[in-house]
């Protein structure tokens, strides 16, 4: 049997489709917040706290209405995303005038509490969730074999990403959003209502979190602890891409899944820390991160 580097090609080539899994939920997650501190100035700790809530409401909507995958795709980001139209209204708007450890620190609490509810509630051992009938089964690719769920959701991931990232910086709403964040006073006066407008901003940054919940559910077991096992690494890949940035958002988080993928090929061992030994040398020679700029 031909191997790779010495190693078999089908040990490779599975350790790069995981690493791209996982990339796909650090580019949707790390996308999320980059959208949320580009046009807030919030640093949204309560992001993976809302990755698991995502993932809680698909498996409710499944274990007590009945609603299956394809409907909790829609409705789980949508109830996401009306709860942090609810925490901004009524939490975060009142820091905006604040320093940014403020938002970090009320946002960590949210996090401890939205956790704290589902621990007590279901426990700590996860609920399984099942794949949708129509993505069951894989693909023989020669090389490798190719679930279809996983496949699927790199592709979901991939085209939520790239839509957010044209909407963001390609079209007139975009450029009301970006002017919003230099002088909101002056895009006021043409009649934008502002405030609104970074309500529904932050409604949609935490529903893409809640998205990313639903895609991870029939992958990870549903459980009140996923997101605070991932959102550490997340804020390290919205920092090397560079914070607020879109584009440095989604290339970072599917490069550095790859690349954690080909570490834990060949130097298992450092496979966990690989992020962050990049964000200490990104941080040393661009402190702003790769995409982004001084402020």
């Amino acid at each position: 049997m031909s191997t790779i580097f010495g190693i078999p090609p089908q040990a490779l080539f599975g350790q790069l489709l995981l690493g791209l899994i996982n990339g796909s939920f650090y580019a949707l997650l790390s996308l999320g917040l980059a959208v949320i501190f580009g046009m807030l100035n919030v640093i949204n700790f309560a992001h993976g706290a809302l990755y698991m809530l995502g993932a809680f409401v698909a498996w409710l909507l499944l274990t007590t209405a009945g609603i299956g995958y394809w409907w909790a795709l829609l409705l789980a980001p949508l109830i996401v995303g009306a709860f942090g139209v609810v925490l901004e209204k009524t939490l975060l708007s009142r820091l905006y005038k604040l320093d940014h450890l403020y938002g970090l620190l009320l946002t960590f609490g949210i996090a401890l509490i939205i956790e704290g509810v589902f621990r007590h509630q279901y426990g700590v051992s996860g609920q399984p969730y099942p794949i949708p009938d129509a993505l069951r089964g894989g693909q023989n690719l020669g090389f490798m074999f190719l679930p279809n769920y996983r496949g699927w959701v790199v592709v979901a991931s991939l085209v939520v990403c790239l839509a957010t990232w044209y909407a963001i910086e390609r079209t007139k709403l975009g450029a009301y959003l970006r002017a919003a964040t230099e002088n909101p006073v002056l895009v006021q006066a043409f009649g934008i209502n502002v405030p609104v407008m970074i309500t529904l901003t932050y409604g949609f940054g935490v529903a893409l979190a809640g998205l990313a919940g639903v895609l991870a559910a029939p992958i990870y077991q549903v459980s009140p602890l996923m997101g605070s096992n991932l959102i550490i690494v997340v804020f390290a890949v919205v920092v090397i891409g560079g914070m607020g940035s879109i584009l440095g958002a989604v290339l970072t988080g599917y490069g550095l899944g790859l690349l954690e993928g080909l570490t834990k090929v060949f130097y298992p061992e450092a496979s966990n820390i690989v992020v962050f030994v990049i964000m200490a040398v990104v941080l040393m020679i661009k402190p702003a991160g790769l995409f982004g700029r001084e402020r």
